[in-house]
C-alpha cells in the first residue's frame, strides 16, 4: 500500500471543520487629544528625569542663618559685590507656600530659564520658615541644592531690602552665546 493509500484510509472518518466567520477588526487610533496627553505625560516623565535634585537628605539651616556659597575661581570683589547687593537682579523666584517638590521642580527649572535667557544675577525668595514646625525647610533645601547645581558660581543671603535671611542672591555662569559675545567685543580692542 502506498502512502497516499494509507493517509486516505486514515482519514475517511475525519469530518470537515465549521469556520465561523471572523469579525474585522478596525485599527483603533488614538484620539488626538489621547496622543497629545500621552505626549505631555512623557516630557513630563522626561523633565522629572533630568532634575538631579534631592529631596532626601537635605542638611537644616536655621531661619536666621546666612547662606553663602562660592564656586573656586569667582573673584573676591566679584563675590563682595554679589554680597552686598550691588548687581541688577534680572530675574527672581518666589517659593512662599511650595511643598518641597514644587519648589525642588520650580528651582531647578528657574536655573535652566535664567541660561537660557542669558541671567547672571536672580534673587530666590525661600522665607525663613520661623514659627514652623520644621523652621527653614525651603531655605534648607536651597542652601542644599544650589551648589549642585553647576550653572551657581555663587549665592548668598540677601540684602535686608531684598528680604534679608529669607532670600538668597544668585550668581550665574555666562551662557556660552555671552562668552563668545564678550570675547568678540574684546579681542577688537586690541
Amino acid at each position: 500500500m502506498s502512502d497516499d493509500e494509507l493517509f486516505r484510509q486514515q482519514m475517511q472518518d475525519v469530518k470537515r471543520l465549521k469556520v465561523t466567520p471572523k469579525v474585522a477588526l478596525k485599527s483603533q487610533r488614538a484620539t488626538d487629544d489621547a496622543l497629545k496627553q500621552r505626549r505631555a505625560a512623557a516630557q513630563a516623565i522626561t523633565e522629572q528625569d533630568t532634575n538631579f535634585l534631592s529631596a532626601d537628605h537635605i542638611d537644616p539651616v536655621g531661619p536666621l542663618d546666612i547662606l553663602d556659597f562660592r564656586r573656586d575661581g569667582v573673584q573676591h570683589g566679584v563675590y563682595k559685590n554679589l554680597r552686598l547687593g550691588k548687581y541688577g537682579i534680572d530675574a527672581r523666584l518666589d517659593l512662599h507656600r511650595m511643598t518641597v517638590e514644587q519648589a525642588r521642580s520650580a528651582l531647578f527649572q528657574f536655573i535652566r530659564d535664567c541660561m537660557e535667557h542669558d541671567i547672571r544675577c536672580a534673587l530666590i525668595t525661600h522665607g525663613k520658615g520661623e514659627g514652623r514646625e520644621q523652621p527653614a525647610l525651603l531655605k534648607s533645601c536651597v542652601a542644599n541644592w544650589l551648589p549642585c547645581i553647576d550653572e551657581v558660581l555663587a549665592f548668598h543671603s540677601a540684602q535686608k531690602h531684598h528680604g534679608a535671611s529669607g532670600a538668597t542672591y544668585i550668581l550665574l555662569k555666562k551662557s556660552e552665546r555671552k562668552r563668545q559675545e564678550n570675547w568678540e567685543k574684546h579681542s577688537k580692542r586690541t
